[in-house]
């Protein structure tokens, strides 16, 4: 008797140890969550919804905003900190497909040194100008530039909003004057000031001032329309055809995230993005999520690094 209990005890054991075995202790101390651009943009507003709803795994979770470098500083700090999903960083297609190509040097190896969890959502840019700027289409604001010097404002060199102007500028043969910021934050009170004339901002940033009557929307740098603003034309077909920039954002952490850790964040993650209140935010501001497997997320990202690659070097942009 004892040696059969002993073997159906064991026999038990060892079926249940799949199942512990599953279970992920994440997270165990609190959460941060880093921005590589300053308060007030869509990587910082998709980071606030992220730390809001988390709130409920029972840790406190924070955003941290590092601004710099188009990026470089924030998602370097997250590079070089531990790999046990308490440090993430929204990456954008500048930290990690844009600015490889662009910097001469670089603090960290965008694939290599970060783990992939999940994709969060994209946007397209919008051109927008000072109310005084006379044009008010694609191809009067090309006239414009070609008469007189321009110049337009960033978010920082290699941010989508940076390449969008240099692909501006290639695409329609003018030389409009780059002019970077730590932020875009930064950006718009010389855009209200008239110091610079046009920003190709991100639509959750650039709409609610295009609403009020504080700028003037040009067109979106989708190849479609956005449903938030279908009313604003894309540039593809008001003078450059086949113009397409957008921003994305995603979630990565340090290289070497357990695969267990990285799945249930992935997992968390996607939870929040399904949220009635979460999409119904999000398509307000023009932000389109679409949550998919860190596998999915690597192979967009390979492909976005191929492609501004060619931007950068067919525009001869620089780092400023």
């Amino acid at each position: 008797m004892f040696n059969r209990r002993s073997i159906a005890l064991a026999t038990l054991a060892l079926a249940a140890a799949p199942a512990f075995a599953q279970q992920v202790h994440w997270p165990t101390k609190p959460i941060r969550i880093v921005v590589t651009f300053t308060p007030g943009g869509a990587p910082d507003t998709l980071a606030r919804i992220l730390a809001d709803k988390w709130s409920s795994l029972g840790q406190t979770v924070t955003v941290d905003n590092k601004p710099g470098a188009g990026g470089n500083i924030g998602a370097d700090f997250v590079a070089k900190s531990a790999a046990d999903g308490h440090t993430l960083v929204v990456g954008t297609v500048g930290t990690h497909s844009i600015n490889p190509a662009l910097y001469a040097t670089m603090p960290y190896n965008a694939q290599k040194d970060f783990t992939p969890i999940v994709f969060l959502a994209s946007t397209p840019n919008l051109l927008v100008v000072n109310k005084d700027v006379p044009a008010k289409t694609t191809q009067e604001l090309i006239a414009l530039a070609k008469k007189q010097p321009l110049s337009f404002g960033s978010s920082g060199s290699g941010t989508s909003i940076h390449l969008s102007g240099e692909l501006f500028n290639t695409m329609a043969g003018v030389k409009m004057q780059h002019i970077p910021y730590k932020g875009r934050a930064a950006a718009i009170p010389d855009l209200l000031g008239g110091r610079i004339q046009m920003i190709f901002d991100n639509m959750p940033s650039a709409l609610p001032l295009v609403k009020t009557g504080e700028l003037r929307a040009i067109a979106v740098t989708s190849a479609k329309r956005s449903p938030a603003a279908p009313d604003i034309p894309t540039l593809a077909e008001t003078g450059l055809p086949g113009f397409e920039a957008t921003s994305w954002f995603a979630l990565f952490a340090p290289a070497g995230l357990p695969r267990d850790v990285q799945m249930k964040i992935n997992a968390e993650t996607a939870r929040v993005l399904a949220m009635p209140d979460v999409k119904e935010k999000l398509a307000t501001l023009g932000l389109e999520p679409n949550p998919g497997t860190p596998e999915q997320l690597a192979t967009f990202q390979q492909a976005e690094l191929v492609k501004w690659a060619k931007v950068v070097k067919e525009s001869g942009a620089k780092a400023d």
